[in-house]
């Protein structure tokens, strides 16, 4: 495996991850309410803990892209 082909990986992957993000940012700025609606059918949550939740989520993954995707591909490139 070459510095070329893992070049390419974690920069596909840096952009599905981001467009995935993005994705799910326009999903719950959007359409929040109706996110909430549909899973409050199987949670009772009130709408202050959901967004907590989803904010908590968003974070998260976000911390996993960066580190995981992002910073990689970033080293590979001042690397090669």
């Amino acid at each position: 495996m070459d510095i070329y082909l893992l070049r390419e990986f974690f920069m596909w992957c840096s952009i599905l991850n981001a467009a995935g993000l993005i994705f799910a940012a326009i999903v719950f700025v959007f359409f929040g309410d109706w996110v909430y609606k549909l899973h409050n059918k199987w949670y009772t949550l009130s709408s202050e803990s959901f967004n907590s939740i989803v904010y908590a989520i968003v974070v998260f993954y976000k911390t996993i892209f960066v580190v995981f995707c992002l910073f990689p591909f970033i080293a590979l490139l001042i690397m090669g």
